[in-house]
């Protein structure tokens, strides 16, 4: 009786241990890759740490910053570690593009880790003998003053005209010049072409209120009431012409590229051309009413080619409601960070209805919050002033 207790013990005893060995061995297998396209969710980073990480805000503007005001501003750059591409544009005032030229040059030595900036040349000119060569020259002075790239409006194919009344498109071989300067100093042109979508939609029936209060507050840019503005689709071929004929010339297409409303539509810009990248200023609503899956298998798989960007606007002496734009510039980022960063539901005054974060992995968090800013804009030297993230 005895004899059978015991062997009853002992597979009972052997059956536990095969068990326990076969949970061991699950515990320690590998997961199985992620398939092409994916990443795991788990392999990000906190806000936390992506507010320390050094960051390059891809697409701003600083027009005037005086005493105090100017002191506040880059304090709140450096509690970001962040670096701002402060962008001189529209072409058609150029007294004040000359100002804020100005402020760039004197700023940008200042806080070598805060500033770079790009310039433009004038368009008021425009059709005049001499057009040519002093836009080529002003390019050149930017250059030698220490601007990354160059940066054309949207005015090129809105507001633009010649004495005939046709539209100046950006792809008009008077434009050739400049383009062929720019890629002989490999500089970069930043290239705001056309409108969101939107633009050519009633009020009512645009998808975000991002676009909605814009052209609400900016009637004379809202193509949907200028029947006379070249449609949509005109802007977007025109500067893929220019991608096409100058495969050599990096080119960073503004607030997605105008392609804002589908990433399938930029992907397949993308592909076609590797000298295209877009910054996402303004526009980073538009992934947030798209197919969240879809949203973040487009940053995986264009993880270079995209940069993060506000398009926020720095400006006045004291007294000039800065303090306010810090506010919101404060909020703006702290939420930028959470919704690439986690996975959490979250809502914004841009759009109607909860969403969720993109919970992108931290190598394509550098990507997009550095490192593309960097290769796309050669030149625009350190980034960030936390010594406990040097990015020399």
């Amino acid at each position: 009786m005895t004899r059978r207790v015991n062997r009853c013990f002992n597979t009972t005893s052997l059956c536990f241990l095969l068990v326990l060995s076969l949970a061991a061995c699950s515990s320690r297998a590998p997961q199985a890759e992620p398939a092409a396209g994916e990443a795991s969710e788990s392999e990000g980073m906190t806000v936390e740490e992506l507010l320390a990480m050094p960051k390059v805000d891809a697409h701003a503007h600083i027009v005037s910053l005086k005493g105090a005001n100017e002191a506040e501003f880059f304090a709140l750059l450096e509690r970001h570690n962040l670096k701002w591409i402060t962008i001189a544009t529209r072409g058609t005032q150029w007294d004040r593009v000359t100002e804020i030229i100005d402020s760039a040059v004197r700023l940008t030595p200042e806080y070598p880790h805060n500033l770079a900036w790009i310039t433009t040349f004038n368009l008021e000119n425009w059709g005049e003998p001499d057009w040519k060569d002093r836009a080529l020259a002003t390019i050149e002075e930017g250059f030698e003053r220490g601007a990354v790239g160059v940066k054309v409006w949207k005015e090129i194919g809105m507001v633009l005209q010649d004495p005939d009344g046709g539209f100046v498109m950006i792809d008009d071989p008077r434009f050739e010049p400049v383009f062929r300067l720019i890629e002989a100093h490999g500089k970069t042109l930043l290239a705001h072409i056309g409108e969101p979508r939107n633009c050519w939609l009633p009020l009512d029936s645009m998808t975000v209120n991002n676009d909605r209060n814009y052209f609400r507050e900016n009637p004379q840019y809202h193509a949907y009431r200028h029947p006379e503005i070249p449609h949509y689709w005109k802007h977007i071929a025109a500067r893929d012409s220019v991608l096409a004929r100058h495969p050599k010339l990096r080119l960073v297409g503004a607030h997605l590229g105008s392609l804002e409303w589908d990433v399938d539509s930029l992907a397949r810009r993308l592909d076609l051309y590797p000298n295209f990248a877009v910054d996402m200023s303004a526009r980073i609503c538009h992934f947030q009413v798209q197919d969240r899956e879809k949203v973040r298998s487009f940053f995986l798989k264009y993880q270079d080619r995209l940069m993060y960007a506000t398009d926020y606007i720095a400006s006045g002496g004291q007294g000039s409601g800065l303090s306010e734009t810090l506010e919101r510039m404060e909020k703006t980022y702290m939420t930028d960070y959470r919704y690439f960063a986690t996975g959490e539901e979250m809502s914004a005054p841009e759009v109607n209805g909860p969403f969720r974060g993109l919970a992108l992995p931290r190598d394509v968090l550098q990507k997009v919050f550095r490192e593309n800013a960097r290769n796309w804009y050669p030149g625009i030297g350190s980034v960030g002033v936390n010594s406990a993230y040097a990015a020399n």
